[in-house]
């Protein structure tokens, strides 16, 4: 396949990806396997694990940083951006227009629709969680790691959690893990081209950051840049995580209401794609509250993403010196378990902790995620199951 048709290839795959990844950042984790590596087999299990894992060590908006990687690993740095903008264009798009929108969800209809979402992100994981689990925990060493994983970060309730545990996963491994099968490059070799562009890419991450922390500006577009690109660099964990950084940037100086930050966050909860796209909505609104900046809108969504794409770019070739080491192979197989325990707490809590509240909830999730094991049915059927099984429960 020629490059073009790569690009072609990947931006095609991410629109896709983008229109109907409900759920938030764990969801998109269980999207993007289904599609790219049991589906298209861009990347087999090895390879995802640890571009996950590089994902959630870092900075930044883990399941967008993993797509980036992916389509760099695809397509070259145009496939990266290609996945990008097909990923994040939709919900970008629809959370600028949605002031309007608003009304027509804060109904029980809305609400309906919202929770059966809810839901398909529960069969997604799940789904995503049982088939990693039997292909990086093949033995009982690397199912107690994944374990302890769980239980840990289920009692850890902090944002520095994830990178611990994945940090002692590898001690983990390096100690007990006692195969080395060799491992899947997650890149192919790296020259020494490539791996200047890596350090140019992690200083100017590093300059970036420093002019948002130490130069202030008042008002204006470059305002804007330094406030959003402060909070993608300093958020660890994503999502939600990202939200009390944003509000200190945008409501605490005036830009942004109370009540219109709220209304937004409300929003990015209904609709597919990433939930770091909620900067597009904040920038189109800190002008005037009554009218819509596309121009500022680009600026806060371009400068919330761009710290974590920096440092994925820089990671990646970085890391490919090293993971082919013994060492590091041993290593790699503790982190993969430790990313099937994660996925594991988060499919508990928030997922369907925040999501399953009848047994009737138990019941539609049940066979949405029969759909996707048994009968192999793309993720579009189970958004469709869900959301009708949700308005059918409401209204019967």
């Amino acid at each position: 396949m020629s490059r073009k048709a790569s690009i072609a290839n990947v931006f095609i795959t991410f629109l896709k990806l983008g229109l109907t990844s409900f759920g938030g950042p764990i969801a998109h984790i269980g999207y993007f396997r289904k599609e790219l590596v049991e589906k298209q087999q861009w990347a087999d299990e090895h390879q995802f694990s640890q571009l996950l894992a590089i994902c959630q060590f870092l900075p930044g908006p883990a399941s967008s940083q993993l797509g980036f990687a992916l389509g760099l690993i695809r397509a070259g740095w145009l496939g990266a951006l290609a996945a990008f903008t097909a990923f994040t264009l939709p919900s970008a798009l629809l959370l600028i227009g949605f002031a309007s929108m608003l009304p027509l969800l804060s109904n029980t209809v809305g609400i309906t629709i919202i929770h059966g979402l809810k839901l398909v992100a529960v069969a997604v994981v799940a789904d995503a969680v049982l088939s990693m689990a039997k292909k990086l925990c093949p033995d009982t060493t690397r199912r107690l790691i994944a374990l302890l994983a769980a239980s840990a970060l289920l009692l850890m309730q902090f944002a520095w959690a994830q990178v611990l545990i994945i940090a002692l996963g590898a001690i983990a491994g390096i100690l007990l893990c006692r195969e080395t099968e060799s491992m899947s490059s997650v890149m192919p070799s790296i020259s020494k081209w490539q791996q200047r562009i890596a350090l140019l890419l992690l200083s100017l991450f590093t300059a970036l950051l420093l002019a948002a922390l130490f130069i202030q500006n008042q008002s204006g577009l470059i305002a804007v840049s330094q406030a959003f690109y402060r909070a993608g660099a300093l958020v660890f964990g994503g999502g939600h995580v990202v939200l009390p950084l944003l509000e200190e940037s945008v409501v605490n100086t005036g830009w942004v209401s109370n009540e219109n930050f709220l209304a937004g966050y409300g929003a990015s909860q209904a609709i597919p794609g990433p939930m770091f796209a909620f900067s597009a909505y904040l920038g189109a609104i800190i002008p005037d509250s009554h009218s819509i900046s596309w121009i500022s809108a680009l600026v806060a969504l371009v400068f919330m993403f761009l710290p974590g794409f920096l440092l994925i770019g820089a990671a990646l070739p970085l890391w490919q010196s090293v993971s082919s080491k013994p060492l590091a192979t041993k290593a790699i197989s503790g982190v993969n378990a430790v990313v099937v325990g994660i996925l594991a707490a988060a499919l508990i809590d928030p997922i369907i902790i925040s999501s399953m509240i009848s047994i009737v909830d138990l019941l539609i999730a049940g066979i949405a995620l029969l759909l996707l094991v048994k009968w192999r049915l793309s993720p579009l059927f189970v958004v469709a199951w869900c959301v009708f099984a949700s308005m059918a429960t409401q209204f019967i």
